[in-house]
């Protein structure tokens, strides 16, 4: 598996799902308390559609988390010293190494739930280096409007995993809770209360206008939900300036859309969306490029 070096020394170790002269590369930011290989699906359907698909492991998760943690599993989640300020580096550094590998081909930063908020942060600072972004399980990152607490506690009754929030298909949280890289922890507890609060944030004022964003959210998704999303939707219009804004609501979905019982209908709505924005590659000179 491909490795980088972050800003503290530590190694952070990243997947490729590739193709030969994608469209696009896509780079997928997963959530808390979860891994990169828990979206390989949502990868190899990429792939299908000709995109070249990058994941890493963030600091203190999967493999990343496990070798930080010199193979203690009680602490995966668990980011260490940097915080999510390193964290979130980190995922922007994974940008970096994509952008030098294939500077002629755009990039998609895709980001589900606490991936989605790191995107967000990223996109503040970073606008201008992406192509377009998509923000699944996403919510405006403000109090009252993301919710950190107990996810489960309107699911609980529906199962005895205590991770039915996730999504309607059973099998779904009972293969979370038997993966041994994933953690139910809430995320207050996890990062401590006061690295949960950087999380808190708005869209940044005067965004590049034509960046173009994409949310997928599910009805009863109890991290945000459609409240949540439409309050972000007016932000990154009215605050950031952008006009390509598009939100989707799977009715009665939860978290975890592209896990959910309907993920084929949320895997042809992101790859459309996705084949509208991105050019077609021509070659020039012997050279895969886009239009």
């Amino acid at each position: 598996m491909p490795t980088y070096t972050d800003a503290s020394g530590l190694v952070v170790t990243y997947y490729v799902w590739a193709v030969d002269q994608p469209r696009a590369i896509v780079q997928i930011a997963h959530g808390v308390g979860e891994h990169a290989l828990r979206h390989a699906e949502l990868a190899t359907t990429l792939n299908a559609a000709g995109y070249t698909a990058y994941a890493d492991d963030h600091l203190g998760h999967g493999q990343t988390g496990l070798d930080q943690h010199h193979g203690d599993r009680a602490k995966i989640g668990s980011l260490g010293p940097g915080g999510l300020r390193a964290a979130v580096a980190g995922v922007y550094q994974l940008s970096t190494i994509i952008r030098e590998k294939h500077p002629d081909l755009p990039l998609v930063l895709l980001g589900h739930s606490w991936g989605s908020f790191m995107a967000q942060i990223i996109v503040n600072e970073h606008a201008a280096e992406y192509d377009a972004v998509v923000l699944s399980g996403t919510a405006y990152r403000w109090p009252g409007y993301l919710d950190g607490g107990d996810l489960n506690r309107r699911h609980k009754k529906l199962g005895n995993t205590g991770a039915e929030w996730l999504s309607r298909n059973p099998a779904v949280a009972e293969e979370f809770i038997a993966d041994p890289l994933t953690t139910t922890t809430p995320l207050a507890k996890l990062f401590g209360v006061r690295e949960a609060a950087r999380l808190f944030g708005r869209p940044a004022k005067d965004l590049p206008p034509d960046l173009p964003i994409l949310m997928l959210v599910g009805s009863d998704d109890t991290v945000g939900g459609e409240r949540s999303a439409l309050r972000l939707m007016k932000a990154y219009a009215e605050r950031s300036g952008l006009r390509d804004l598009h939100l989707i609501v799977y009715d009665g979905a939860r978290h975890e859309v592209f896990h959910e019982t309907n993920r084929a209908e949320v895997f042809a709505d992101l790859v459309a969306w996705l084949t509208e924005r991105m050019a077609p590659v021509r070659e020039i000179d012997g050279d895969s490029r886009p239009n």
